[in-house]
């Protein structure tokens, strides 16, 4: 079944040839202009789009957002930013608003200029009237080195509006305020303040919480949009279907990391504060030396120790206190024979492999996802800009 966006939104989708002949151009536009939030990149090396992007949505609100995949225009200096703005302003004039309502997003090689030349008929060719509405086609012209396009969507408890997401993202993502690219669309009512608020609360929950290769993009840009054609809604039902679709674009993202065959979901408790559970857990999904157990089915709980020792931190945390389980299995301190660790390996020779470390500091939990690290990462990588 094909997911459509919420009611008060379209999109426009075309290849302007940034890189090859798949989509590249992605613009999605409310009605009207609407209620908005987005967080964005702590990079020092934050592109212009996330710059503009900053700059636009500040007042809470925007018409239309913007999407050029294959080129990030990153580290472009004065040029890479009077480019971006020439796309904003290029969107505005055919959308009728001002550039201040559209914001813009930026995915790819970091250092090239956009073709400008490609770009400018792109903006040139935008329609007068907006028909299409698939959530689908928006998530597949986002793409780069994704292997599928990713979108989620919920419909929010005790009325018709709905929750629509889209995601791209599968090397350079190690999210320190969302990640990669994500944008969220509903038709529901909710106020730019309330809007802002939960949405950050979800993204620390959800997109804060997955990691592929440790490395924070220079572009991450997670925005979310309301046009309210739905009507009011109960803002506690709001933020558990915004929740639902974050955290599977969320899972969608980890499980298509690059080279991945393995999603890893690591669940610490008994900590401290989540801010600990967080970290141990950031710590464990984040090892390569966790990752490569994990592709080789090795259910090598040493490595796992490591991972939590290295936080040392935390002096609350003793290793006499401390459980393993890989699955519901406990390793440690209670240890499997040869028999128990042919099933674990077993276990960890499906797609899903579940970490479970408790800490025995506190109450506090937290929950990340990754995947495993293959020679199919490192390839990718190592020719990715030739």
């Amino acid at each position: 079944m094909t997911i459509s966006l919420p009611q008060g939104f379209r999109t426009h989708i075309a290849n302007l040839g940034i890189k090859d002949s798949t989509d590249d151009f992605t613009l999605v536009i409310a009605d009207t202009t609407c209620a908005a939030a987005g967080v964005f990149t702590q990079s020092r090396f934050a592109g212009p789009s996330v710059l503009v992007s900053r700059e636009h949505i500040a007042n809470l609100s925007a018409r239309a957002v913007v999407v050029i995949s294959k080129n990030a225009n990153v580290a472009t200096g004065a040029e890479g930013m009077s480019n971006a703005r020439e796309v904003v302003a290029g969107v505005a004039t055919a959308l009728a608003c001002d550039p201040t309502d559209v914001l813009i997003a930026s995915t790819g090689v970091i250092g090239r200029q956009y073709p400008m030349t490609q770009v400018r008929s792109g903006l040139n060719s935008i329609p007068e009237q907006f028909t299409a509405t698939s959530a689908e086609a928006v998530a597949k012209g986002i793409m780069t080195t994704d292997t599928v396009h990713k979108v989620a969507e919920a419909t929010i408890s005790g009325s018709s509006a709905r929750v629509v997401g889209v995601a791209k993202g599968v090397g350079m993502i190690e999210p320190n305020m969302a990640t990669l690219i994500t944008m969220i669309f509903t038709d529901a009512l909710i106020a730019p303040a309330d809007l802002d608020r939960v949405f950050r609360k979800v993204i620390d929950q959800t997109f804060n919480c997955v990691s592929v290769d440790t490395d924070t993009s220079t572009s991450d840009t997670a925005i979310v949009m309301a046009s309210g054609a739905a009507g009011v809604v109960d803002l506690v039902a709001f933020e558990q279907a915004l929740y639902e679709v974050a955290l599977s674009l969320t899972k969608q993202v980890a499980r298509d990391g690059e080279g991945a065959e393995k999603l890893i979901e690591v669940h610490v408790d008994t900590a401290k504060d989540r801010d600990q559970a967080k970290t141990v857990a950031k710590a464990i999904v984040n090892s390569p030396l966790v990752k490569t157990a994990v592709h080789g089915a090795d259910p090598n709980w040493g490595r796992v120790a490591m991972a939590v020792g290295k936080c040392s931190q935390y002096l609350d945390i003793n290793q006499d206190n401390v459980v393993i389980r890989f699955g519901s299995q406990e390793v440690y301190p209670t240890q499997v024979d040869a028999e128990g660790l042919a099933n674990l390996s077993n276990y960890m020779r499906g797609k899903d492999v579940r970490i479970h470390v408790s800490l025995a500091t506190g109450t506090s939990d937290a929950t990340v996802w990754g995947c495993d690290l293959t020679d199919g990462y490192v390839r990718i990588n190592a020719d990715y800009t030739t």
